[in-house]
């Protein structure tokens, strides 16, 4: 894709996309519960381990090379970690807004349990040989 960066950016500018590690089964698992609850139609995914993806990153920041797990970019803010996720279930249907209240827990202190559980992922859920494949029907909520 010649204008991946592009294409990236644009899409940013309409819905935030949300970046997963493409081979956790957990964070795979965890797409798929976003997308049944995105009511409103608003999120895109990709796979960290996307090109286009990692040629964004290095264009755009400095300081999220170390994270292999979920990335939130809107057109206003990267969001990393507990505060991506915390900042995902506020947008879904049913209970999953309430889950927000935990922003209130500094950052730091979040962060440690966030990772904790992201350091054992691949051996509490499995990892894929590959990243997912989107089917037909929602191919085109994904980069």
């Amino acid at each position: 894709m010649s204008n991946g960066l592009k294409n990236i950016e644009d899409v940013i500018k309409k819905h935030p996309i949300l970046l997963f590690d493409g081979i956790c089964n957990l964070c795979n698992n965890s797409v798929q519960l976003v997308i049944k609850n995105d009511a409103r139609n608003i999120f895109r995914f990709a796979p960290l381990q996307n090109a286009e993806v990692i040629k964004f990153l290095d264009k755009h920041t400095t300081n999220f090379n170390g994270i292999d797990s979920i990335i939130l970019i809107t057109p206003k803010k990267i969001y990393t970690k507990s505060s991506a996720a915390l900042t995902v279930a506020k947008q879904l249907k049913g209970l999953y807004p309430f889950l927000y209240i935990f922003y209130i827990i500094p950052k730091p202190i979040r962060d440690l349990v966030y990772d904790f559980i992201a350091k054992n992922r691949y051996k509490w859920f499995g990892k894929q040989e590959s990243c997912m494949i989107p089917t037909p029907e929602l191919k085109n909520k994904f980069l």
